[in-house]
């Protein structure tokens, strides 16, 4: 898509959005921590499971 002029790419950014990013999630270090929903899990898990 670098070949279309800097406009068009922006409007087609503005229609369409960002279909498909640059990077992968892999090359980002934007990934969330498995273990952060832990905590809230604990937190709102139902009454009937404290019961043994």
């Amino acid at each position: 898509m670098d070949e279309l002029p800097e406009p068009v790419r922006r409007r087609l950014d503005e229609v369409f959005g960002d279909v498909l990013p640059s990077t992968t999630s892999d090359e980002r270090d934007d990934r969330p921590d498995p273990r952060a929903g832990d905590d809230e899990l604990l937190a709102n898990r139902p009454p009937h499971h404290d019961q043994d």
